[in-house]
């Protein structure tokens, strides 16, 4: 079954909190929360398919990531549970609700993200840079033979614009998004710029969290405001000091959210 196949790591006692990582960057990258929440919380961190100890043995998409864990919940028996997913992984918490529905979820806590993350005519609120479909296709084509000078850009990218980073980090982030499998992660990067959620964020059925980098290079202000716009039961956290990556960027305040949440 499909929950033998995807790895976690389940750590801790408590209420559930699931911690799902970002395109590029296994569960590792959620080391600190492990640490912070689970003399509090049960913590539930897989390495998504194409990544980490999971690799490639699930379907690579974020369908088969969302079926995967929900697998798991159900063989578990888990509820009330937490559901944060940072930049990918808030598209499998989507994904999650949108196949299985939110039965044994009480919110969802998303880092970062946009529901859909390719830009087109009726849609600017995709990645800054300006990534459309057309722009993509040249990305998934080149991106194998040019995986080796990607992970430095790749992580600098995860951190405040104009802001310095602690060297110990910023190496751990460039060495493990080096260790990936291109030819995995194009598959998964494939698929989650295929998803469009934001019909799911309209009539969300469970509070959601947004936590947001105030100097984000991922994504702009007016992302934001799209959720306070349009998400029924939104709560937005702004992190003055992060970027894409207030998990790491600011672990204690960001800790201290999913700990008042799941106390809450």
């Amino acid at each position: 079954m499909s929950e033998n196949l995807l790895y976690i790591r389940d750590e801790g006692t408590g209420r559930p909190v699931v911690l799902l990582h970002g395109w590029a960057c296994p569960g590792r990258f959620l080391e600190g929360q492990i640490e912070a929440l689970k003399a509090d919380a049960r913590c539930i961190v897989p390495d998504l398919p194409g990544h980490g100890n999971t690799g490639d043995r699930l379907p690579l998409t974020i369908e088969a990531s969302a079926d995967a864990l929900h697998d798991y919940l159900c063989a578990q028996d888990l509820r009330e549970a937490v559901l944060c997913g940072w930049s990918m992984g808030a598209l499998v918490v989507y994904s999650l609700i949108e196949r299985h529905g939110a039965e044994r979820i009480s919110c969802g806590v998303t880092i970062d993200m946009s529901p859909k993350v390719l830009n087109d005519a009726d849609w600017p609120h995709g990645t800054s840079n300006g990534l459309t479909r057309e722009i993509n296709a040249v990305v998934l084509e080149t991106m194998v033979a040019e995986w080796p000078g990607l992970p430095a850009r790749i992580a600098r990218r995860l951190f405040a614009a104009g802001r310095p980073v602690d060297p110990a980090l910023m190496a751990f982030a460039r060495n493990e998004i080096a260790g990936g499998d291109p030819v995995l992660l194009r598959q998964m990067w494939a698929s989650l710029t295929e998803q469009d959620f934001r019909t799911l964020l309209r009539a969300f059925p469970v509070p959601l969290h947004l936590a947001a980098g105030a100097g984000s290079q991922l994504y702009s202000p007016a992302m934001i405001r799209w959720h306070r716009d349009n998400v029924p039961e939104i709560h937005v956290h702004e992190f003055a000091q992060s970027g894409h990556s207030p998990h790491l960027e600011e672990p204690q305040a960001f800790n201290r959210l999913l700990l008042d949440l799941l106390h809450g």
